[in-house]
């Protein structure tokens, strides 16, 4: 029976708190995926892709960011990319030195801007035998439907209120991380009560929490980690939606052609159809599964 158990390890001056799934059976030091959420995601939403991992031989570590759901550091919500980096290789680090872990068999998975993270952090990891990337940020799109210029001007205020609320040591402002179109949030569409339940869990019961200080968000304008791919030097896998409106395909496609290594695998839906759809989540899955034993074994070869 595979095991899970709840871990800790230092990143900056916070602690990250995670999950290490393991297979029941082991024999001899496993391959470990260590999984990277999106931008105010927390790790409980990607248990079931630790599970898959973990059922298919292969040990799994999720984390959550400092300042977000089970991890220490202040303030809290605060979206900093240079930080998410630096808590994905402690998370790395962490994973290398366990006792049940091969040090040189660490496989990165991203989801949204983690799938960027992980592109980026693996670019100056040559010892990542490799990396899937699912649904990846790779640079916002010039134009996002339904928003129209004047809410684009409220949210570029409030960004650069909260940036300034940082500079001078305040407390962050808050906005939400999903509204309805209209709404100030980072994200407004016509499908946000359905992704706020999706995060949420059914119950209500996650750590997800619909806020987050926008201030990175000046950040993600300037963040194209295809840049990052064409220097990758290990095996990329980029699983994108049909329809995403959030990382759409044509920029994450980008990643794929980038990197040196890169392979694309194209699936139907939208941004969050990956958890919403049972059968295109075990379909992705069987995929990435497919494509880390592969390179697991051209490896050892």
């Amino acid at each position: 029976m595979a095991e899970h158990r709840r871990v800790s390890f230092a990143s900056g001056e916070a602690t990250c708190t995670g999950y290490l799934h393991l297979p029941g059976e082991r024999h001899g030091p496993l391959p470990c995926v260590v999984l990277a959420h999106g931008v105010s995601g927390t790790m409980d939403r990607l248990f079931p892709q630790a599970e898959a991992f973990a059922a298919a031989g292969l040990a799994a570590l999720v984390f959550d960011y400092r300042g977000f759901g089970e991890s220490g550091g202040e303030p809290r919500l605060v979206l900093d990319l240079e930080r998410q980096r630096e808590d994905l290789r402690a998370a790395i680090a962490f994973a290398r030195a366990d006792e049940h872990i091969d040090p040189d068999a660490i496989l990165l998975w991203g989801n949204s801007l983690g799938g960027a993270h992980v592109i980026t952090v693996a670019s100056g990891d040559p010892r990542v035998a490799a990396v899937v990337s699912q649904i990846p940020f790779n640079g916002f799109p010039r134009k996002v439907e339904g928003r129209s210029s004047w809410n684009t001007m409220k949210l570029m205020a409030a960004i650069l209120w909260d940036a300034l609320r940082g500079a001078l040591r305040l407390r962050p402002y808050y906005i939400p991380m999903l509204g309805r179109p209209g709404e100030l949030a980072v994200a407004a569409t016509e499908e946000s009560e359905q992704h706020i339940r999706l995060l949420a869990g059914e119950d209500g019961r996650t750590r997800w929490r619909n806020s987050i200080a926008p201030r990175g968000l000046l950040d993600m304008m300037r963040y194209h980690p295809a840049e990052d791919a064409a220097r990758l030097t290990r095996p990329l896998l980029v699983c994108v939606a049909a329809q995403d409106r959030e990382t759409p395909e044509e920029t994450a496609r980008q990643l794929a052609d980038r990197a040196p290594q890169g392979e694309l695998r194209r699936y139907d839906g939208s941004h969050f159809t990956f958890y919403t759809d049972p059968s295109i989540r075990e379909e992705v899955l069987a995929d990435q599964i497919a494509f880390y034993r592969r390179h697991l074994t051209a490896s050892t070869t």
